[in-house]
């Protein structure tokens, strides 16, 4: 007889997604305190303190042979990458192709288009992975490759699929991933050189996660104040019902190839696979967005798919991790590489 869970211990085991859902309600009773223009001055305590804060944690608590073993998985990378930039925006045109029949807004479906284009966020994908119990270190270094390779395809790709292109800042987008991830980890790893961070049991998954809610909630802050778009209700809605519906198939594609494939991933790759495949960057697509059609009156419908596929995919992380750490342990059970 299966044993009935209480509300407790549901909200112990699944704590994560519940601080999520507490955040979007936080934010949505007061988002201009987390908001860019807010006291909170999320344009530095997000970017260059919460973001950092995660990536210090990531390297203190990434093994330095896993690091190195994780540079010789290129498989592993190729198909991430690939998928990414190749698998999404082609299945995006076809997924884009039948929702013209039911008359969905055009502008909403460049918008569409636009996020397929965009590169893997360097926050959200590499948090889920490491709370799922997956290849972190994979995660981390996908993220982070593609979005310098989003630098320079994803220029080309909004060119291929819309015929319009911008030019990134390289320099600045440079210097910013720098600051904020590849410093973060490289102090990281030399404190734990020089410190007995175990000895000290400072609950680094807690802190970690703890930065990710802040981030989502800023995120969500944001989200609430963003002006009128000029869409009906009924566009909004098809807006935010083609992102989910576009997410849990990314997702369960990914999912099922890799795991076809997993002679040649572990069950932690696949995680880290999953996440990193389908997340698509916020931080780095507004900013495209904002250049490709600055001077548009369309700009907020275009940018509106962006704006509902970041929250989403967060809320549909936080929903998986419980559920992907299940699986994790079961494939661990029958013996299978992890």
């Amino acid at each position: 007889m299966r044993q009935k869970i209480t509300p407790t211990e549901f909200l112990k085991k699944n704590w994560l997604l519940s601080a999520i859902l507490l955040c979007i309600f936080l934010a949505a009773l007061y988002p201009k305190l987390g908001s860019k223009e807010g006291p909170l001055k999320t344009e530095y305590t997000v970017k260059y303190g919460a973001i950092s804060l995660m990536f210090l944690i990531s390297g203190f608590s990434l093994k330095t042979d896993s690091i190195f073993r994780t540079f010789k998985q290129y498989k592993l990378h190729l198909f991430i990458q690939l998928f990414t930039f190749i698998f999404v925006p082609i299945f995006t045109q076809i997924f884009v192709k039948l929702l013209s029949k039911f008359g969905i807004n055009v502008w909403v479906l460049k918008g569409l288009l636009t996020v397929a284009c965009m590169p893997p966020p360097v926050s959200s994908a590499v948090i889920l992975t490491r709370a799922a119990q997956g290849n972190e270190t994979a995660a981390i270094f996908n993220s982070v490759v593609g979005s310098f390779l989003g630098i320079i395809i994803t220029p080309l790709s909004l060119l291929f699929n819309l015929g319009s292109t911008t030019i990134v800042p390289l320099f600045s987008t440079v210097i910013q991933l720098t600051i904020t991830v590849l410093l973060p980890l490289i102090i990281g790893q030399s404190l734990k050189r020089h410190l007995n961070i175990q000895a000290h049991k400072i609950p680094m998954n807690s802190i970690s996660q703890c930065a990710l809610l802040f981030v989502i909630y800023t995120t969500f802050c944001d989200t609430f104040l963003v002006p009128e778009t000029g869409l009906s209700a009924l566009d909004v809605i098809f807006t935010i019902f083609s992102v989910l519906i576009l997410q849990i198939i990314l997702i369960i594609i990914s999912f099922r190839l890799s795991d076809f494939l997993k002679t040649y991933f572990s069950a932690a790759d696949i995680i880290a696979i999953v996440f990193c495949s389908t997340h698509k960057s916020l931080t780095l697509g507004i900013p495209i967005l904002k250049i490709m059609f600055q001077g548009y009156s369309h700009l907020s419908q275009i940018s509106l798919p962006l704006l509902v596929y970041h929250p989403t995919q967060i809320i549909l992380g936080g929903l998986m991790v419980s559920q992907l750490k299940y699986w994790l342990h079961s494939q661990r059970h029958r013996k299978l590489p992890v």
